[in-house]
């Protein structure tokens, strides 16, 4: 009869473990920095946290103030792990730390040393958190190597820009609660999204995508993941607004994560407070994870700045859409040119006649500089310069189209 020995394991073998804490007692010996890094984890956790020290760090003491933990200030006594299921020797004084390990080992309760990354009988590892994932790195000794604690940071720190950035999969496998995010996308250059568009994104069952969204982060999607296209043009709205707003509560109710992908910020002129208050009036979830604006990222595309010292100190942003459909009358022109400043306009191509014909109508001079930026931060930006009183002309001369953002000020005159 033949039998297979158990595998030779070496003295630092660990079982990883992520420990519930919520209640329970953790006795921790020390009252510095490191000792408050300690501390911060297991308030963290929900532990019932004793802190014994002569002293303690301005953190410690704020906590203890606030009734968040006990804090004993003494030397440790053998006594003070009654009741601990979990300690930590952070005194930096070896006599000491040695004499906590020894006393809970005697209890058989776990202790982490930290001074050490080879000495006590469990190990705190480098941890990052993100929407109810926890990654925990660690490191143990191998022949000849000792236990690397730094190399588990820069691990560590390796995962949580990977989870930011959305090159992880994060999508639940188990059923849980639907909610929806409104993301603003930017100006459509997916590297001007941001990191907490990319996770959310990442973590997105649905994507309901406008037609200006940065569209090809969504070819990096899971296959799983549902795409609805929801884009309006320029006199094309295939899906309307209220049907928009349906599908978002109808799949967050449905247990679905949901993220509705928007060009530039939701709230500046993207009916994402809309959308905000129809999610809130279903009682559905819903975060807004802001975008940078094309209102102030397109005019920077082309060299211009929306405020300039010595020229303009304040932008005003503007609905084209209000002046072409007939709510010019609840736009106070006068008011727009006498304020100085930028006038920003977006969504203004089909307007811009108009738009020149007011503004001029309510005393602006004729030589203000205007400009249109097309397809801002793409490889077909293309920027048309002029006045107030001839930028609708020299735009339909070129075929100027949507998207492009108009520009009404003297810093037009900066463009590249």
């Amino acid at each position: 009869m033949v039998t297979e020995s158990a595998p030779v394991r070496g003295p630092d073998e660990v079982l990883p473990l992520h420990l519930s804490l919520a209640g329970r007692r953790v006795l921790v010996v020390g009252g510095g920095p490191v000792a408050a890094r300690k501390v911060a984890a297991c308030l963290t956790a929900g532990a019932d946290v004793l802190v014994v020290a002569p002293y303690a760090c301005e953190q410690i003491f704020g906590d203890a103030a606030a009734g968040l933990l006990c804090w004993q200030d003494r030397d440790f006594r053998a006594d003070d792990l009654d009741g601990a299921w979990l300690a930590f020797a952070a005194t930096g004084d070896l006599t000491t730390d040695r004499a906590v390990e020894r006393h809970a080992t005697a209890l058989r309760i776990f202790c982490v040393r930290a001074d050490d990354a080879a000495a006590g009988s469990a190990r705190t590892p480098a941890v990052v958190r993100r929407d109810g994932l926890v990654v925990s790195v660690g490191s143990v000794a191998a022949p000849g190597v000792p236990a690397d604690p730094r190399r588990s940071v820069a691990v560590r720190n390796a995962i949580a820009m990977a989870i930011d950035s959305g090159s992880l999969p994060l999508r639940r496998h188990r059923p849980g609660p639907g909610r929806v995010v409104l993301v603003g996308g930017g100006p459509g250059d997916a590297d001007l999204l941001t990191l907490r568009g990319r996770r959310e994104l990442a973590a997105a069952d649905v994507v309901v995508s406008d037609r200006l969204a940065p569209r090809s982060v969504l070819d990096e999607l899971a296959p799983g993941v549902l795409i609805l296209d929801v884009g309006k043009a320029p006199g094309r709205h295939p899906v309307p607004q209220h049907e928009i707003n349906r599908l978002l509560v109808e799949h967050a109710q449905a247990g679905r994560r949901v993220v509705r992908l928007k060009g530039g910020d939701p709230f500046v002129l993207g009916r994402g407070g809309e959308e905000v208050a129809m999610c809130r009036a279903a009682g559905v979830p819903v975060d807004v994870v802001p975008g940078v604006t094309s209102a102030f990222s397109v005019p920077a595309a082309a060299g211009i700045p929306v405020t300039h010292r010595g020229m303009s100190r304040q932008v005003t942003v503007l609905s084209g859409h209000d002046a072409m459909n007939g709510h010019d009358g609840e736009i106070n022109w006068p008011a727009l040119v006498a304020g100085g400043g930028t006038l920003v306009v977006l969504m203004g191509v089909a307007a811009l006649l108009s738009i020149s014909a007011e503004l001029l109508a309510a005393g602006m001079d004729r030589a203000t500089p205007a400009a249109v930026i097309e397809n801002g931060w793409s490889a077909d930006q293309r920027v048309t310069g002029g006045t107030i009183a001839d930028i609708a002309g020299r735009a339909a001369a070129v075929g100027v189209e949507s998207p492009a953002v108009i520009v009404i000020g003297d810093v037009a005159a900066l463009g590249v």
